[in-house]
């Protein structure tokens, strides 16, 4: 007979438990100890308990359903295919091609690939009706899944500048794509570029949901789930909370407006925290990251490989990036549950508080004019480098650590021969419509001097 051992035990109530804490802290104070005020000012308690939960934080994830996704940048056909024929073989089930110009042959590019219930994502760097249109009719006749990740907003953001299109404006651009393939999901939001920039999560919540908005007041026809592409950096449940706060309001706005499509989670690791010297302590990140994103509910997870900062796409590095997240699924029993973060106090907690706080924020957003205005005024930039510039100072302070850049660094370590790609924030002077938001590590500054020094 099956006997219940918590029968055997009292119930200890959460008064009981703090005062044993405040007795063996021995007069030291419980607030000032224990109590932490994370960026987003919220104070994490040192334990959570059923008699201070109030409300449970109503999201369904299918964490047991994430796909595994490769990105690929075209450029050589041949290499690109040969690559994502690879790809497919050793275990990713998406694909991710980034494709710079109308120029790519895209038959060709496709003609060769198993796509049948395969995930293929674009992230075109132009926007073109004709050319989406073509991929299209190739994708819906290998009976694939696709996702366009058209999102003027984030082209703005990120460059200053909108899409050149033939129509009056990118919005009339999508509505008409919208219009003429009503199967295919064509609107995302490339919310990676708030972490990777150093919004703290309540902003990038906030910016997302905003972003989003924008969308749903210019689009009347949205058939398809929305791609939302989210960066998840190390504060491991803090991380997990923010993707499940994100579908929350997602659903929350969407039904505003008669939407009843769930939004889509394409989640990477954060840029912000990786690192050119010790780059072998980026896996460690990025694998902590990785299981944010499967226990937040990532749809799909396109690892970022640890030499990704100063080493061109090669086999070692994106054969280690899908590993870890083959690992991940099929021996970390990863794939076993979905909802996984039910019933966690602490974690619902966070999510609420996150979802609250972001929400009001929302909301002063659009009061004030809404997202697109505040972006085009500059507000967007302001507010992001203001928290971005406080952890910068947390970082070059010492009290935010990356392992082998500001705490333990290895002096011997040489990087200047290594170096394929340039590492650093690009300066490209050029008119713009806005001034970009730019995309920053907290180690430049750090590595640009140990590279001076390097003989």
């Amino acid at each position: 007979m099956a006997t219940n051992l918590f029968e055997d035990f009292d119930p200890v109530s959460s008064k009981q438990w703090k005062q044993k804490i405040q007795f063996e802290l021995k007069g030291a104070d419980y607030n000032e100890t224990l109590i932490w005020n994370s960026p987003e000012d919220i104070k994490v308690k040192p334990f959570y308990h059923r008699d201070e939960y109030t409300k449970a934080a109503v999201v369904k994830t299918k964490a047991a359903e994430f796909k595994i996704c490769q990105n690929i940048f075209v450029f050589d056909i041949e290499k690109s295919v040969e690559r994502a024929l690879d790809t497919l073989n050793r275990g990713a089930d998406s694909l991710r091609f980034t494709i710079e110009n109308d120029t790519i042959d895209v038959a060709k590019l496709l003609e060769k690939l198993p796509l049948e219930k395969i995930a293929v994502y674009f992230n075109f760097k132009f926007f073109s009706i004709d050319f989406v249109k073509k991929i299209d009719a190739i994708i819906h006749q290998k009976k694939a899944i696709a996702y366009y990740n058209l999102d003027p907003i984030g082209q703005l953001a990120r460059d200053g500048n909108w899409f050149t299109t033939k129509d009056k404006n990118n919005f009339d651009s999508l509505n008409l794509l919208s219009t003429a393939i009503p199967n295919s999901s064509i609107i995302s939001v490339d919310a990676t570029l708030y972490q990777n920039a150093g919004a703290n999560m309540v902003q990038q919540l906030a910016y997302t949901l905003a972003h989003v908005n924008e969308y749903f007041n210019r689009i009347p026809v949205i058939s398809q789930p929305i791609v939302i592409e989210v960066a998840v950096g190390t504060n491991y449940f803090f991380e997990i909370a923010k993707l499940r706060a994100l579908r929350l309001l997602f659903n929350l706005v969407a039904k505003e407006y008669n939407h009843n499509l769930e939004c889509h989670l394409l989640v990477s690791p954060t840029k912000r925290n990786k690192t050119l010297y010790d780059y072998n302590v980026n896996m460690l990140r990025s694998t902590t990251e990785c299981m944010s994103a499967i226990l937040g509910g990532a749809d799909a997870i396109a690892n970022l490989p640890y030499d990704s900062l100063y080493h061109k796409d090669n086999e070692f590095g994106d054969r280690i990036a899908r590993n870890q997240l083959l690992v991940l699924k099929n021996e970390s029993y990863f794939d076993k549950v979905n909802n996984p973060a039910d019933g966690s106090y602490y974690i619902e907690t966070l999510t609420i508080q996150l979802a609250e706080k972001a929400l009001t924020l929302f909301k002063d957003i659009e009061a004030n004019g809404g997202f697109l205005k505040q972006l085009n005024e500059g507000i967007i930039k302001r507010k992001i480098q203001e928290s971005a510039d406080k952890e910068q100072e947390l970082f070059d302070s010492g009290k935010e650590v990356l392992l082998g850049t500001n705490k333990y660094p290895n002096k011997d370590d040489k990087m200047k021969q290594d170096l394929e790609l340039f590492p650093f924030v690009k300066v490209k002077p050029r008119k713009t419509l806005i001034t970009p938001i730019i995309e920053k590590r907290l180690a430049e500054k750090v590595e640009q001097e140990r590279l001076d020094l390097e003989k």
